[in-house]
This record gives C-alpha cells, sequence and structure tokens, in this order.
C-alpha cells in the first residue's frame, strides 16, 4: 500500500472527493493507497500557511498523484506540490479527471498536462477506477528507481 498526496486545483473539489473517497467506499487495502492530501485546509490564504501545510501533507508519503483538471496545469501551489514531490524523491502519476461527472452529472474536456510531469517523464493515464488507478500508483512507484526508460515500457506494458 503506497502512501498518496492528492495535489489538485481546488475548483475540481466536487471530482476529486469522488477519487478520495474511493479509498474510503473500499477501504484502503483494496483500495491500494492511503490518503495524505489535505485538501480540507486548503482555503488557507497566507502563503506560509500553505507552504507548511504542503510540507506537512508530503511528510511520509511515497507517492504525488495530480489530479488534472481544466485549470490544473496553471494552478501555482500545483506546480509548488510537484517541485516538492520531485525534491523528496516521490513517484509522479498524472490523472485526467476530465470524465469524473461533476455535481451536475456533466463532464469537461481534458486539461493540459503540468509541465513538470510531462519533464519527468510521470505516467498519465485518465481516471477509469480505483482498481486501475492502484495498479498505475504502484506502477509509477516502482519505476521511480528503475533504469532510464523502463518507464515508458511499463506503462506500455500495464497500456498506460
Amino acid at each position: 500500500m503506497r502512501s498518496i498526496y492528492f495535489s489538485f486545483h481546488y475548483e475540481d473539489i466536487w471530482r476529486v472527493n469522488q477519487i478520495r473517497n474511493s479509498g474510503v467506499v473500499f477501504g484502503a487495502r483494496p483500495a491500494g493507497f492511503a490518503d495524505r492530501s489535505l485538501w480540507e485546509e486548503a482555503k488557507a490564504k497566507n502563503a506560509k500557511v500553505l507552504t507548511k501545510l504542503i510540507q506537512d501533507g508530503l511528510s511520509g508519503t511515497s507517492v504525488t498523484a495530480v489530479l488534472i483538471g481544466q485549470q490544473t496545469a496553471s494552478r501555482r501551489w500545483v506546480t509548488y506540490e510537484i517541485s516538492e514531490s520531485i525534491k523528496r524523491g516521490n513517484a509522479l502519476i498524472g490523472i485526467h479527471i476530465n470524465a469524473v461527472l461533476d455535481r451536475s452529472g456533466g463532464t469537461t474536456r481534458k486539461g493540459a498536462v503540468p509541465q513538470l510531469l510531462r519533464e519527468h517523464l510521470a505516467p498519465i493515464v485518465d481516471w477509469v477506477n480505483v482498481k486501475e488507478f492502484s495498479a498505475a500508483v504502484e506502477a509509477a512507484w516502482q519505476a521511480r528507481n528503475a533504469k532510464p526508460g523502463i518507464l515508458a515500457r511499463l506503462g506500455r506494458t500495464l497500456g498506460l
């Protein structure tokens, strides 16, 4: 089981909660992850406070899952969370959440992938279900210390 930090744009909270709560609905072990994100406190406006919350939230995590909505790539704090995750050696994975239903039952177009995820060759997948998410997280974590090029081969093998 991997301890995951979820990074996302706060305006995507409706979709994000459906994904985050999949660990509650299915239990932490079957879901394959333990949630360490701090969305409950994301309303903080003070940069110093938010920086500390992010640092505390990342503590003890091994994977950072960036939940990609339409505006995620342009969000300052998402970029900071990815940067800090890289410094800590977390595995990175991007998850497109555009097909997850919003509060009115609608979907949206895919958002851009954050530049740091592209630069660090993080696997980018679409949210399908918790089982596929768990497999993708585990593959990203396993590939984190693998030889160059193995991440791409592993992703193709898993159909990511």
